[in-house]
């Protein structure tokens, strides 16, 4: 399929939308009065520090929502006022934040569900309305949504277009794109279905798997288990791998995915030259500015003497869950929430450890004087850090 053309058709289409419908004024004060809070406002005019009784909070210099968040949450809003008597559906969650999307279903707008694996359109008619939200959405989906004439309205983060366009640089070339991201994450599935060849590496141990690959061969039976659903149909390690180009899930740590950048330059240089480099190797620059913004606040927030830090943030929330590794690598007790119902009652917290269930820990607060980091993910309101905070407070208060 050619990408790029079905793009432009898409875009010139009456049934397509990506600018909004003029109620911004309505909709910012909305989401003013529903996601804001004047305690966080507080928090940051007093130097991102706060004390009440023992508790000292320290709030990391960026977090919270993101400028492409805010956008696709107040597009979202618009659309609901624009089309207020329409069926209108996501294709998946508008942002990873539990508060967010059930204000959306509140609303009145449906959720694309997905039963054993496979997203369920049955339920979108002819017409209807669907938004994509702002991870995106795969070609494949878009091309649905298409033939059911269906009015869509485009809330894709700009920065994860941008990866689409470098994916179709690499296609032009005929190179294969090297995704560094999630293979199950919506946004990742969205950006493989604009490439041509690709393989998708989640971390830097397996980006060292693959440059050794290239450069001593190995077995292709084993290459192909290991990246199981992690690859475009027909990929050939033996084969696809002598012209690459780098490319990242939006979310994903920053400092992984230039070590994997330079990872894969490295190698490519060495097996065939200074010379020969361009030939074999294209990268861009794809690390979301907003991403980049909350990792380095994180990392200037865990040079703090801290007790702990609390991490909010949906928890399928890619970016969230790489603030809470930071807090694991500098050894700070971190715990991970979706919102202030995991706080309580008493003196404990429901969290979600790094890549384990749910747990309850117990005493979780310290006693006497305590210091508390606290950060959120990019899809989280700042009116969901404020109720976590004022409850971490009042267990403080009762102790």
């Amino acid at each position: 399929m050619d990408t790029k053309a079905f793009k432009r058709s898409l875009h010139s289409s009456d049934n397509y939308h990506r600018r909004g419908f003029g109620h911004e004024q309505e909709v910012a004060l909305k989401l003013n009065s529903e996601y804001q809070s004047n305690l966080i406002q507080e928090i940051r005019d007093r130097n991102y520090r706060l004390q009440r009784g023992d508790v000292t909070i320290l709030l990391a210099e960026a977090f919270g929502f993101c400028w492409g968040v805010e956008r696709a949450v107040a597009m979202a809003y618009e659309t609901r006022q624009h089309f207020p008597n329409e069926r209108i559906w996501i294709t998946n969650e508008i942002i990873h934040n539990p508060s967010v999307n059930q204000r959306l279903q509140q609303m009145d707008v449906g959720f694309i569900q997905v039963e054993q694996g496979q997203k369920d359109f049955s339920v979108v008619d002819t017409g209807d309305v669907v938004i994509l939200p702002a991870f995106g959405a795969s070609v494949q989906e878009m091309q649905l949504l298409v033939d059911k004439k269906c009015k869509m309205v485009d809330t894709t983060c700009p920065w994860v277009s941008k990866v689409w366009n470098t994916v179709e640089k690499h296609k032009k070339k005929d190179y294969t794109s090297i995704i560094h991201g999630k293979y199950k994450h919506e946004e990742t599935v969205a950006t493989s279905s604009f490439a041509g060849k690709y393989l998708i590496v989640l971390n830097l141990a397996e980006a060292e798997y693959v440059a050794n690959y290239i450069l001593n061969g190995g077995s292709k039976q084993e290459f192909m288990a290991k990246f199981t659903g992690a690859h475009s149909v027909g990929f050939d390690p033996n084969r696809d791998l002598e012209c690459i180009g780098i490319a990242n899930q939006t979310t994903m740590l920053k400092s992984e995915t230039e070590q994997i950048g330079k990872l894969f330059e490295h190698t490519m240089l060495k097996k065939y030259g200074p010379v020969e480099l361009n030939q074999h190797f294209q990268s861009f620059n794809t690390i979301c500015d907003a991403t980049q913004e909350r990792q380095d606040a994180m990392l200037q927030l865990v040079e703090e003497k801290l007790d702990l830090i609390l991490v909010i943030g949906g928890f399928n929330s890619s970016n969230t869950t790489h603030l809470q590794e930071i807090a694991i690598e500098h050894k700070i007790p971190s715990y991970h929430i979706d919102s202030a119902q995991r706080i309580g009652p008493g003196n404990k917290v429901e969290h979600k450890p790094l890549h384990q269930e749910l747990e309850v820990k117990e005493n979780w607060l310290p006693t006497g004087e305590i210091i508390v980091g606290v950060t959120s993910g990019a899809s989280t309101p700042d009116k969901v850090v404020e109720e976590a905070i004022v409850k971490i407070f009042q267990l403080k208060e009762l102790s």
